[in-house]
């Protein structure tokens, strides 16, 4: 672990639960209504005055958040806008990126931006991976963020907020209008803590948008434009489950396990994101609940069409829903009651008094790698590049039980491995790995072991199962071929002390 990132001391792993911090960290800078308009109205002419009016300069932090997905356009010209203005050497602290972003490349070459502290998918993770970003990267979770900010690791300058619909005194939401994208509650930290507030809408309503995900209070200043991007990107019509019979098979098992371990109950809460394997265990687990007369108490969202059906048709209480990922879950946020709109404070803060994380008696996430310990990895691939970001998954490690559901290989590429390149979660957090060759309960899970000791299903060791796809996949995969000695990004335990380091591609024929 390096001592220090981006010129600031750090502090390595310390095991889970290890650090505990004490006392009082960050709050919002001080502010008077004396400094804003009587009658409310905060709209400005422009993002380059709003930046303007914000005191933009060389060196600062400047946030957005990721719910417009890869339909994202504002990211891209606000960044265009700052360009013009002359400013540089700036950190750009989103809370993910997607391939749209690659817009972006030619503002870390001219040094625009000087790093990133967020996920770098796409074209942004191979430029970083190759060892081209003057920083060093920092990959948080969701909740990682809100911490780092809460904590005061992070101070963020000027925090400029996309939102689907908005009223002239900043309040805000992303369920109405053309680029609606469910619940804002990403941005929440932004609005909360940031020295300078801007929201940028394409859809503005009189006073006051309701329901406001976004308070106007924390707002400084409000700025309509034509579009926030491509709302065909932003949210699809409809989330496919996967075809792929050896990924339902997968989903199968899944819903079978959470049945046969004793976790599907009245009452029982679980969560599973938006990949085709999730899809498909969701759509599993609806009929088994049907068929045993089983009601969850609640869900946890990002929501899709197969979780609004278990809402809608009486299956749970409510979704509680830190985002949205098809128009289905949109409709339902802005309609039903008992779908809640959630944030990383609420659902994900590890330095908060609680959150909904640890109240989650089924967790079902992916993976890129696991390896024989159980340890895991979600941000870089075989070939070391970086892949995506944390997301979630860590702050979701903390769950009743952890279920990684993977396919054994892809592209007959073993995924599971003697050593992960990354490790993002530790094995001791993560309960049962599921793939179409076999469900591995981790030791130290002895009540699940139980549970299973008469189910039919095809209970095996991680290791057993790693023999066979080595075997069938032609032994076991390359290393990535990477510079010990120069190190690209880290990766952040939840707590804020450092849990790896990603270190520099050496590029070559074979990896492009």
């Amino acid at each position: 672990m390096p001592a220090e990132v981006n010129g600031e001391k750090r502090l390595p792993f310390k095991g889970i639960d290890g650090f505990r911090p004490k006392g009082y960290k960050a709050a919002p800078r001080l502010a008077t209504c004396a400094d804003y308009p009587a009658d409310g109205n905060k709209l400005v002419s422009g993002l380059r005055e709003a930046l303007k009016k914000a005191g933009l300069r060389n060196g600062m932090t400047i946030s957005t958040h990721h719910h417009l997905r890869n339909g994202d356009a504002l990211t891209n010209l606000l960044f265009d806008t700052i360009k013009k203005m002359g400013v540089w050497n700036l950190r750009w602290f989103p809370s993910a990126s997607f391939p749209c972003h690659e817009h972006l490349l030619r503002y870390l070459q001219d040094g625009t931006i000087h790093h990133i502290e967020g996920s770098m998918n796409g074209p942004l993770g191979k430029y970083v991976s190759q060892g081209q970003m003057p920083g060093l990267g920092v990959l948080r979770s969701h909740g990682g963020r809100y911490r780092a900010v809460q904590d005061g690791n992070v101070h963020i300058d000027i925090a400029v907020i996309a939102a689907p619909a908005a009223d002239a005194f900043g309040n805000a939401n992303g369920v109405q209008g053309q680029s609606a994208c469910g619940p804002l509650g990403f941005a929440l930290v932004d609005a909360e803590y940031a020295d300078r507030v801007i929201v940028v809408t394409d859809h503005l309503v009189p006073f006051p948008c309701v329901p406001w995900q976004i308070h106007g209070n924390h707002v400084d200043a409000v700025v309509k434009i034509a579009s926030l991007g491509d709302p065909g990107k932003i949210v699809s019509g409809t989330t496919e489950l996967t075809k792929s019979p050896d990924r339902l098979l997968i989903a199968e098992y899944v819903a079978r396990f959470v049945e046969e371990a004793g976790i599907m109950q009245n009452g029982f809460s679980f969560q599973a994101g938006a990949g085709g394997i999730s899809l498909a265990f969701v759509a599993y687990l609806k009929e088994q609940m049907k068929a045993k007369g089983v009601k969850a108490r609640f869900v946890r969202g990002g929501s899709t069409k197969y979780l609004v059906q278990l809402l809608e048709e009486g299956l749970t209480d409510y979704i509680l829903d830190g985002q949205a990922f098809d128009e289905a879950g949109v409709r339902s946020l802005r309609e039903n009651s008992r779908h809640v709109s959630t944030s990383p404070f609420t659902s994900y803060n590890y330095h908060g008094k609680g959150n909904f994380a640890a109240m989650v008696d089924v967790v079902v996430l992916g993976a890129t790698q696991v390896d024989v310990h159980f340890n895991a990895n979600v941000v870089t691939h075989s070939d070391g590049y970086l892949l995506h970001g944390i997301g979630g998954w860590q702050d979701c490690l903390f769950a009743k039980c952890v279920v990684l559901a993977i396919p054994s290989f892809r592209d007959r590429i073993p995924i599971i491995v003697d050593e992960v390149a990354t490790l993002c979660g530790p094995g001791e957090l993560i309960d049962v790995v599921v793939t179409e060759r076999g469900i591995a309960v981790n030791p130290r899970r002895r009540d699940l072991l139980k549970a299973l000791a008469k189910s039919s299903l095809p209970v095996r060791t991680l290791t057993e199962i790693q023999k066979e796809v080595y075997s069938l996949c032609g032994g076991a995969p390359a290393q990535p071929r990477v510079k010990k000695n120069r190190a690209v990004a880290v990766v952040e335990w939840v707590d804020g002390t450092l849990l790896d380091t990603i270190h520099q591609v050496v590029t070559s024929p074979s990896l492009h």
